[in-house]
């Protein structure tokens, strides 16, 4: 689709399907922007994985867009970055640095040592 080949801004949700976490993490490094994206996990191990291995400058780890405070740097990356600095925060200085804002909402109810499960919380 247009919204996924072209950098769009705006109240969109683009949803694609993929049938393990590894192809996940390739569809969405593959893609040539880098502004945001954000995983639904109840597990720990598998948001680390997300966060270490994202080429996206603004990670949500459940939350549904990964936005910081503006004391945080807005940090786009790939052809989502364009100039020579970020321009929030300390990185508005340190414009060399490839950087990543990770945020994280953990709810205790959710906690499990076994289920590693990424999925979209769903109103019930």
């Amino acid at each position: 689709m247009k919204c996924y080949t072209e950098e769009i801004f705006g109240p969109v949700l683009s949803c694609i399907f993929a049938k393990t976490f590894d192809e996940a993490i390739d569809i969405i490094n593959k893609n040539c922007y880098g502004n945001g994206t954000a995983v639904f996990t109840t597990n720990g191990a598998t948001a680390r994985a997300f966060v270490n291995r994202i080429e996206a400058g603004q990670v949500g780890i459940n939350v549904p867009i990964p936005v910081p405070l503006p004391m945080f740097s807005f940090t786009g990356n790939k052809g989502s970055f364009l100039g020579d600095s970020h321009f929030y925060g300390k990185h508005g200085i340190n414009f060399h640095t490839q950087v990543k804002t990770v945020t994280q909402l953990w709810r205790s109810s959710d906690a499990s040592d076994i289920d590693s499960s990424t999925a979209m919380p769903t109103m019930q």
